[in-house]
């Protein structure tokens, strides 16, 4: 390997690091504009609809539910949860089907900064910026950011722009029964509708429910 070629590597990996950090370092108070995934539905013909809101602008019960769906020990873990990938790893095992096991810190730092996709790439990336975004930012932060920035539908982004599109209703006035329903969609928000929920999304929206009264001390990071 030639010399150049070395320091063009060099360079390309402080990059890719210094870049993401002073990225979010600035999120610990601003606001993120996009991310990569709602740039390219954009260029795919699809509009943006969303509006951030702060920690204190979005309903606990949302952040609850989020949690109770996606990563019940989000306060707990420092960006990976070696105990759901364990279960991931064993279900995989039982039955051959393999479910995502991604926490809200990886998929925070997934939509932040990547692009869609499975590549390998792109899961080295994602590992290399979790702890990042852990180490960088407070838990409640984290989740703040994610909530402004998930997809809940073609072209709807973030909790608030959610609520007004299936509730006519603001993120900060979710009841318990909304915000399940907006959890249960997460995992596939293209495919289901919280504000028309198919039977299998109201069960699923019930689980939430009852799982969200069950979590206790694991919720403790989330601020009302």
């Amino acid at each position: 390997m030639t010399r150049l070629m070395k320091r063009l590597l060099l360079w390309l990996g402080i990059l890719l690091l210094a870049g993401p950090l002073l990225v979010t370092i600035a999120y610990r108070v601003l606001p993120v504009p996009a991310t990569p995934l709602m740039v390219i539905r954009l260029f795919e013909g699809e509009g943006i609809r969303k509006h951030w809101r702060g920690r204190d602008a979005i309903s606990s019960h949302l952040k609850k539910a989020v949690i109770a769906a996606e990563d019940n020990r989000f306060c707990r873990h420092h960006g990976f949860d070696w105990n759901a990938f364990g279960d991931v790893l064993n279900e995989f095992q039982a039955n051959g089907k393999l479910r995502g096991g991604s926490t809200i810190s990886m998929q925070t730092a997934k939509n932040l900064y990547l692009w869609p996709g499975r590549s390998y790439t792109r899961k080295a990336l994602e590992a290399l910026y979790t702890p990042l975004l852990e180490m960088t930012l407070p838990k409640d932060r984290i989740l703040t950011l994610y909530l402004n920035i998930a997809e809940w539908g073609p072209g709807i982004y973030g909790a608030e722009a959610a609520a007004r599109a299936y509730f006519n209703t603001s993120a900060a006035r979710l009841n318990p029964y909304q915000a399940a329903l907006l959890a249960a969609v997460l995992p596939n928000p293209r495919r289901f509708n919280a504000g028309a929920p198919s039977a299998y999304v109201r069960s699923r929206a019930g689980i939430i429910q009852r799982r969200t009264g069950q979590l206790g001390p694991l919720l403790n990071c989330v601020k009302a």
